[in-house]
């Protein structure tokens, strides 16, 4: 018996001591590497304890051993039973689907049936209502676009024409009499505004975005115009909108008498068949300050230098005028010379110098002649020049707008004209404002010369009497003696 305890108790401490070395290597990595204690260290173990310990835990073992047993076989009992009833249920379902596969295939079989019968007994029914949806589709887009549905309600217009539109698309119902009716209504209802000229109030888009309520006139079915303003149709807004850039002043007057003219009233008005196309193209005509923004800085200098030209010609033409005036009244009294016209100067220059001899005269009349030629002549040179600098001008527009479109064509080639179209018309424009600017100063430059000319030629011409007349008398002096 202590032969046996001692095995035992030998055992046991091999157990406790391969334990607690376990134990040991286990804990060194996380309390710094303590040294294991030496066999010397192990307190005394009571056997009887510990396999009354040992006994107790294979009871406690062995309890919940056969509570998780159990467990294990409630669950299993669980899932067979929901298995069961899952099986159940798929079986239920596929029963289920093929009855509704038979329900399918009869009501598709019923169906097809059906369609035979409603084609045979529509006919040619069904061409009709082939054609009368596409009228009523035709008969919407008209509507819709009509300048008569501005002054009209278009969605309460276009109600009918929608409900015979989706029936007629529709094979399970037919349109009725009533809605049919509908259809040639519209169009006669159309037909009768379109050639009405009507005025109504209406709320409008102005050019700046602003919404304001203007009285409106329809022209028919093809201009909307208010007090001097065109206005367009926006049928997928359903706005009317003002047009951003006006056309020339002959229609908004005829615009604005329409709006002032009384119902029995004919008054001139350009119509615009094409519901805005043609007004839109003459509204995008450049106008005469477009038209010379295009010529750049050298076009304005061209218009300048002309302007110039022009207000010295005429200022000149004036001045001329009224000398000319004062030269034919004093050449009807020439005994009576007065110094506010160059005639007057001369024959005072004669008076002054009656006891001369002829040479010496004619030498003073030249000289007085001289002096009034400047003045008369004075503004001629720049008129002249000017007439001359303008075409050449032009011709430097036309190099520098021809730089630029080649410049345009390197860049980005020649498949849009729009981006050549600056250079060519500051070619083209400037070349028309030097001929502008030179024609007319030319012209004016001719006139003005010609009445200088003719006022030197009476000059000379009084001058040339008055020496005649002088050698006369001093040769008549001369035989007397």
């Amino acid at each position: 018996m202590k032969m046996k305890n001692k095995i035992l108790t030998a055992a046991v401490a091999l157990v406790l001591g391969g334990s607690a070395t376990i134990a040991l290597a286990q804990d060194s990595g996380a309390q710094d590497q303590q040294p294991a204690p030496r066999p010397s260290e192990l307190r005394p173990v009571d056997l009887d304890a510990l396999l009354q310990q040992v006994r107790q835990g294979r009871r406690t073992e062995s309890a919940e051993h056969r509570k998780r047993e159990a467990e294990f076989r409630a669950r299993r009992d669980q899932q067979q039973r929901l298995l069961n009833e899952a099986n159940q249920e798929r079986a239920q379902e596929e029963r289920t689907s093929e009855r509704l596969e038979r329900n399918i295939q009869t009501n598709d079989q019923r169906i097809r049936d059906l369609n035979t019968t409603l084609q045979e007994r529509l006919g040619e029914l069904k061409e009709m209502f082939g054609v009368l949806q596409q009228v009523a589709g035709d008969t919407r887009g008209v509507i819709d676009n009509s300048l008569v549905s501005v002054e009209f309600n278009r969605d309460e217009r276009l109600k009918g024409i929608n409900t015979l539109i989706e029936k007629a698309s529709r094979s399970s119902s037919l349109p009725s009499i009533e809605e049919i009716e509908e259809l040639w209504q519209q169009l006669v209802f159309e037909m009768v505004h379109s050639a009405d000229v009507s005025k109504f109030d209406h709320t409008v888009v102005t050019k700046d975005g602003e919404k304001q309520t203007v009285s409106l006139v329809r022209v028919g079915d093809f201009n909307l115009v208010s007090d001097g303003k065109y206005y367009n149709y926006l049928p997928e807004s359903g706005n009317v909108v003002e047009l951003p850039k006006q056309p020339s002043g002959r229609f908004t007057s005829s615009a604005s008498d329409l709006v002032r003219a009384g119902p029995d009233e004919i008054v001139a008005f350009g119509i615009d068949p094409t519901r805005g196309q043609l007004l839109a193209l003459l509204v995008d005509t450049p106008s005469l300050k477009d038209r010379m923004d295009q010529g750049g800085v050298i076009g304005y200098t061209t218009i300048a230098l002309g302007v110039i030209g022009v207000l010295i010609a005429i200022f000149k033409m004036i001045g001329l005028s009224v000398t000319s005036a004062k030269v034919r009244a004093q050449a009807k009294n020439l005994g009576d010379p007065r110094a506010n016209n160059p005639l007057g100067r001369v024959l005072g220059v004669y008076q002054e110098n009656r006891d001369v001899d002829v040479e010496t005269l004619e030498l003073k009349l030249d000289e007085a002649i001289l002096r009034e030629t400047p003045a008369l002549e004075r503004g001629l040179t720049m008129i002249k020049l000017i007439s001359a600098v303008a075409p050449l001008l032009g011709l430097l527009g036309t190099v520098t707008g021809m730089i630029i479109t080649f410049q345009a064509i390197t860049l980005f080639g020649t498949g849009d004209p729009k981006l050549m179209a600056n250079g060519i018309s500051q070619a083209l424009v400037t070349t028309v404002e030097g001929l502008v600017v030179a024609i007319p100063t030319l012209l004016l430059h001719s006139i003005v010369a010609g009445m200088s000319k003719r006022v030197v030629h009476v000059l000379e011409e009084q001058a040339a009497g008055m020496i005649a007349l002088h050698a006369e008398k001093e040769h008549g002096r001369a035989g007397a003696a």
